[in-house]
C-alpha cells in the first residue's frame, strides 16, 4: 500500500505570464518520470480558478504578473487551498521579495536562473512537506533574520544548519555549498555537537525558533 502511494507522480501547475517560460518548464519537468504537469495559468486570477478545479500538489508561481501578482496569489492560495504547496520561481533576486513570499505562505523560493536539477530538487522537497530555498536566498535570509549569534556556530556551520533543517543529505549539502561530502559531514557533526541536538526535526525546530527558516 505504501509502495503504491510513493509511486504517485507529483502533480504540478505552472503559473507564469510568459508562454515561453511555461513551455520550457513543461517540456523539462514533464520529461521527469515522477512529475506530472497537469495545468497552467498566465495570471493569478486564472491560477485560483484552475487550482480549485485541478487541486495540484505543487504550484510553481512567478511573482511579476499583471492583475494579481504571485505574492498575492500565494497568500490567497494559502488561505483557500492550504494543501497546495507553493514554490516561487522568480527572477527577483532581492531580500524584500524573499521575505514577502515566505510571509505569504510560500514553501520555497528558487531563482529562475537555477539549473533544472535544482528546480526538481526544490519541487521534491516542497512536495514532501519540507521547504527549499536557493543557496543565495538561504544565505540572505540567514543574514537578515539570525539572532542571538552566541551559539558558537561559524557562518558555514549556520549555512549547513539551514540546509539540514530543510532535510537535505550530506551529498545534497555538499552540492549546494560547493564543498566535499566529507566537509559537509564534518560541519554537520560540529553543528550537532555545538547545539546538542541530534535529530533533523530538532535542528529544524531550532532554526525556525531563531527565524532562520
Amino acid at each position: 500500500m505504501n509502495d503504491a502511494v510513493s509511486t504517485l507522480p507529483v502533480r504540478l501547475m505552472l503559473v507564469d505570464d510568459h508562454p515561453l517560460v511555461r513551455d520550457g518548464l513543461r517540456a523539462r519537468l514533464g520529461a521527469v518520470a515522477h512529475l506530472e504537469v497537469i495545468g497552467e495559468a498566465s495570471n493569478g486570477h486564472e491560477a485560483l480558478l484552475r487550482a480549485a478545479e485541478l487541486h495540484p500538489d505543487v504550484m510553481l508561481v512567478d511573482i511579476g504578473m499583471k492583475e494579481m501578482n504571485g505574492l498575492e496569489l500565494t497568500e490567497r492560495l494559502s488561505q483557500a487551498h492550504p494543501a497546495i504547496r507553493v514554490l516561487i520561481l522568480s527572477m527577483y533576486d532581492t531580500p524584500e521579495y524573499y521575505s514577502r513570499a515566505i510571509a505569504a505562505g510560500a514553501k520555497g523560493y528558487v531563482l529562475k536562473d537555477a539549473g533544472s536539477h535544482e528546480i526538481i530538487a526544490a519541487i521534491d522537497a516542497v512536495a514532501a512537506g519540507g521547504s527549499y530555498y536557493s543557496t543565495e536566498v538561504a544565505r540572505t535570509l540567514f543574514a537578515q533574520r539570525h539572532a542571538q549569534p552566541g551559539h558558537g556556530l561559524s557562518e558555514r556551520e549556520r549555512e549547513v544548519l539551514i540546509l539540514l533543517a530543510q532535510g537535505l543529505s550530506n551529498k545534497a549539502i555538499a552540492l549546494q555549498l560547493d564543498i566535499s561530502v566529507r566537509t559537509a559531514e564534518t560541519h554537520r557533526l560540529s553543528v550537532r555537537r555545538k547545539l546538542g541536538i541530534d535529530s533533523a526535526a530538532g535542528l529544524a525546530k531550532f532554526a525556525i525558533e531563531h527565524g532562520w527558516l
